[in-house]
Order: C-alpha cells, then sequence, then structure tokens
C-alpha cells in the first residue's frame, strides 16, 4: 500500500482527498530536517512539501523507497532536483495555484501606497485625525510598468486595466500581438520604461540578470514620485537603494511582499512615511492555499496509483534509450535557447530552427522543445523543462517553426537557431563532436568554433591589429582568466566585420569590461552565463 509523508501543512481539503483515496495511508509530519527528514523519507512513496522543508541531497541520499514529491506550490528551489533524478524520483508541482492571489496582492499593496492606508489607519488607533495628512493619489489614468508578463503579470495587467490605468510592459517573451490583446504596451527595455511610470511592479524570477534590477541608477530614471511594488522575488529591488530613493525624495513609495533575507523581521525601510510591507502573503489566500494543496494531493494520487505524471519539472518524458541516443544534441540545443535568450534585444515573435545533416533523422520536435526549454529557463516563474516549453512560449505568441534537411554540410549534424525581433534577427548554430562535446560555429554572419559553457564573453570588432592583445592586457591586470577563446571574420579577407568568443574562469568585472569598451576599434560586448561543461539540467540526466 503507496505511503505518503505530508511534510508542511496542507489545507485540510488537500488532506481530505488522502483520506478519500482508496489504498494510500498518509502522514502528516510537518518540520522535519537532518537525519529525522531522511529516516522519514526512506518510510514513504510520496512526500508533498509546502516552502518549510527543505529537501536536500543528504536527505535523499540512499533512498530506495520514494517515488515523488509534490511541492503544492510554483518554485521548487526547495528540492534538489538533480539528486531526485539520479534516484528516479518525480518532482511535479502547482504551477497555477498561486496566480490569482498573488495579483490580488499586488493590486492591494499598489492600493495601500496610493492612499496611505496602513499609516491612516494607525493614527487613528493612537487617537488622531489627520485627515488633511494622508492625501492620496487616485488609480486611474495613472501609468503602470509591469517587468515580467507571465501568469501573474498578465492577471495583474487585467486587474489594473479595470482600474482605467495605463498599461507599460517589459517581457522579451512576450509577442507584441499577445500584448495588444492584454492592452499593454510594450517597452523595449526597462531602463527605457522606467521615466514613463507612475507605479512600477515586479513578476520575473530572481536570476543573475533581475538582481538588483532597479538600483540606484536605475531610480535616477524614474519619474519624480513613482511608487514601486515587489510580490514576486526579494533581491529584484535593490532594498538599501529603495532606502536612498525614500530620503532623498526621489520617490514616493515602496511597497515589499518579498525581501532579500526572509524571514525578514528588521529592516530600515520598516516605519518609514511611504512604506507598507507584508509578510510574503502573496500566495496567503484560502483559495489559494487550498488549490496548491488539492492540485498537488491530486497529482501525489493520480502517480501512486496510475502512474499519472503532469507538471514534472525533472522528467523528460523520453524514453532512457532515446534519451541516451539525443543527449548530446538536446544539450548544444538547450544551451543554444540559453545562448539566444541572453544575446537578444527587443520583442521576442518567432524561432526557427534548421535541423541539418544527420540530426535530421532525430526527434526534432523534442529538440525543438530542449532550446524553448533554455530560451525561457531564466524567464519565467516556476520551472520551464522538455514538457512544458513549447506550450509556454506559443502561449506569449511566440512561434516555434522547424525545418529538416537530410543533407551534409560542413558538419556531419548542425543546429541552427534563428530569434526574430521586430527589429532583428539573432542567429546561432551548434554542433555536438563526438557523443557530448558541444560547440558554438556560428553567430549571426560569423564562423568560428567556441566551447558552450561556463561564462562567455562575446565581442564584435573593426578586424585590425591588436584586439586580441588589448582585451587579454586588460582582464589579466583585473584578474580574470582567458580558458578558451575563438576569434571569427566576415567574409574571407582582412579589414571588415570580427567577433571574438572568450571562455572566462571567472566572471569579468564592471570594471574590466569598461576598459575593455574604450578601444575605439571595439563596437560591443555581451557577457553570457551558461552551464558548465557537461552541467545537464535535471530533465536531461535521465
Amino acid at each position: 500500500m503507496p505511503r505518503v509523508i505530508v511534510l508542511d501543512p496542507l489545507a485540510s481539503e488537500g488532506l481530505a482527498l488522502f483520506d478519500a483515496a482508496p489504498g494510500i495511508e498518509y502522514e502528516v509530519r510537518p518540520g522535519l530536517k537532518g537525519a529525522d527528514l531522511r529516516s522519514a523519507l526512506a518510510q514513504f512513496d510520496g512526500a508533498i512539501v509546502r516552502s518549510g522543508v527543505k529537501i536536500t541531497a543528504e536527505a535523499l541520499e540512499g533512498n530506495r523507497r520514494l517515488k515523488a514529491i509534490v511541492r503544492a506550490g510554483v518554485g521548487t528551489d526547495n528540492i534538489d532536483k538533480v539528486a531526485a533524478t539520479r534516484l528516479g524520483i518525480v518532482v511535479m508541482n502547482t504551477p497555477t495555484g498561486n496566480t490569482l492571489s498573488t495579483a490580488e496582492h499586488t493590486i492591494v499593496m499598489m492600493m495601500a501606497l496610493a492612499r496611505n492606508i496602513a499609516p491612516a489607519y494607525q493614527s487613528l488607533i493612537e487617537g488622531r485625525w489627520d485627515r488633511g495628512k494622508y492625501m492620496g493619489t487616485q488609480l486611474a489614468d495613472k501609468t503602470l510598468g509591469i517587468v515580467g508578463l507571465g501568469r501573474i503579470g498578465q492577471a495583474v495587467a487585467a486587474r489594473a486595466r479595470a482600474l482605467e490605468m495605463r498599461l507599460l510592459g517589459y517581457d522579451p517573451f512576450l509577442s507584441s500581438e499577445r500584448a495588444k490583446e492584454l492592452g499593454i504596451k510594450i517597452i523595449p527595455s526597462v531602463r527605457e520604461m522606467l521615466p514613463e511610470v507612475d507605479f512600477l511592479t515586479v513578476h520575473t524570477p530572481l536570476t543573475e540578470e533581475t538582481r538588483n534590477l532597479i538600483d540606484l541608477a536605475e531610480l535616477d530614471l524614474l519619474r519624480p514620485g513613482a511608487r514601486l511594488i515587489n510580490c514576486a522575488r526579494g533581491g529584484i529591488y535593490n532594498e538599501s537603494a529603495l532606502l536612498a530613493g525614500l530620503e532623498n525624495g526621489r520617490i514616493a513609495g515602496v511597497a515589499l511582499d518579498v525581501f532579500t533575507e526572509e524571514p525578514c523581521t528588521k529592516s530600515p525601510l520598516f516605519g518609514r512615511p511611504g512604506v507598507v510591507c507584508t509578510p510574503h502573503l502573496g500566495a496567503s489566500t484560502e483559495e489559494a492555499q487550498s488549490q496548491v494543496a488539492v492540485e498537488g494531493a491530486h497529482l501525489l494520487i493520480d502517480f501512486l496509483t496510475r502512474g499519472a505524471i503532469r507538471h514534472a519539472v525533472n522528467v523528460s518524458s523520453i524514453d532512457p534509450q532515446t534519451l541516451a541516443g539525443l543527449r548530446g544534441y538536446l544539450d548544444v540545443a538547450y544551451r543554444l535557447g540559453l545562448l539566444q535568450a541572453q544575446m537578444h534585444r527587443g520583442t521576442a515573435r518567432r524561432c526557427r530552427l534548421l535541423f541539418r545533416g544527420e540530426v535530421a533523422s532525430k526527434d526534432t520536435r523534442l529538440l525543438s522543445a530542449s532550446f524553448a526549454a533554455g530560451l525561457l529557463h531564466n524567464a519565467l516563474e516556476g520551472d520551464v523543462n522538455i514538457v512544458n516549453a513549447e506550450l509556454l512560449l506559443r502561449e506569449r505568441g511566440i512561434d516555434l517553426v522547424e525545418e529538416s534537411r537530410s543533407e551534409v554540410g560542413d558538419f556531419s549534424s548542425l543546429i541552427t537557431t534563428e530569434l526574430e525581433t521586430e527589429s532583428k534577427t539573432y542567429i546561432a548554430a551548434g554542433t555536438v563532436f563526438g557523443n557530448k562535446l558541444v560547440r558554438l560555429v556560428r553567430l549571426g554572419d560569423y564562423r568560428l568554433e567556441a566551447y558552450l559553457d561556463g561564462t562567455l564573453l562575446i565581442f564584435t570588432h573593426n578586424d585590425v591589429p591588436g584586439i586580441i592583445g588589448w582585451v587579454g592586457t586588460i582582464f589579466g591586470k583585473h584578474g580574470v582568466n582567458i580558458a578558451q577563446m575563438s576569434v571569427g571574420r566576415e567574409g574571407a579577407t582582412p579589414g571588415g566585420g570580427a567577433i571574438g568568443v572568450l571562455n572566462l574562469d571567472n566572471p569579468p568585472t564592471a570594471e574590466a569590461l569598461a576598459a575593455v569598451q574604450e578601444h575605439p576599434d571595439i563596437q560591443s560586448l555581451t557577457v553570457i552565463r551558461l552551464p558548465v561543461a557537461g552541467e545537464l539540467p535535471a530533465w536531461m540526466i535521465g
């Protein structure tokens, strides 16, 4: 008889489903950790968690019984998915359960800022009738900037539109056609959006690209008196910069539901005029808790009784033999997606993948899905994998088309990816040497051969002597070691455009990049972050 352990408090509706499920036993044992958690997990076939308990590799070590873990919520950062995958444990989540509650909380925080709700109530508690002290501002006809237009961002947009707000949005993976349907004007970059907004809200995951997305420099771009809301992830706004912006009057208000360090019970922001904070309540509604509990329980019951897998974040749904034969191509397609996501500027409209040579005879549908998973990896809240990536791409109005040609060109197999935006088409191509050596062999019009792993610096320049020496000297002064180097030029003759791709042992500092950029013949610099060689997403391990 399958046994389930409930490791965090779960809404009664979810527990009722376990009660009613024939042939399933369950125990509620919240708050376990260390040796107690490891011992308990070894006694059950399924586990369901929220965000409190962390299922680490140590907690799973030696486990031969556990078959599935369900996260009753979106993020699965508290579960070691690689360790689970190696042990054959399916990890699933409930990606839609918190959407409306978090969107509503964002609107509530915005309203509280606009109308000074918290301090006005506090004045009444303290026996004061300060009606004239708390003059507010209406939301109608104000401009709301939304960074990140996934499910939650779109739900916020719908509610703000009903409040007669003007909507600006930034999301490189939402097509202009879909944005028009939502009543949102797409802005090419966050920095270009800032001078136009009265309110700003963010709905993105926390990544290296979004950490401190709003810092001191960005506050200077905001319209004076702007108000900022964050119900997504702590760290997207630099909290020290927010404090400085409030102190110098650059911004009028800040509303935070999330913090860089949680739990957060002390902050210089707390108690300041123009600040509203809540303790990560975005998903804390009876409806959201009930929905994720019910959905999570259904996932686990269906898996343990029928073997059904839905919303898996670490399972590729590819049989092991097929996975083994495709892994190298899946890896290069995935890394090309990661690369394209960091290279392109503007709003994506269409993706085209060309498979040429031996790879054209493979299951290219899976390779396209792997590319889409890489493309969206850092763009969406929750886990993106080969199962859901193509659907998520199409939901954002981005077409994905593929073409196959069996004839062999310069390489026995070649995957060429084209990402079309409204202003430019970005091209990147890669191949696999042997079984697993993934290589980048084309960027735009440039032919080259570069390693597709780790930290890359891609720079375009005029094809003149001394460029490589210039870059190497500067990086040497700044302690940045160059592990590999590849160069390419337009055409076959010198003197035109050229490109360099450096694999670096450590990311370059802003100072080092600024020094490199000072050379008059260097045109552009782009830092790309990829997995190290051999590092695969959990769903590709098998």
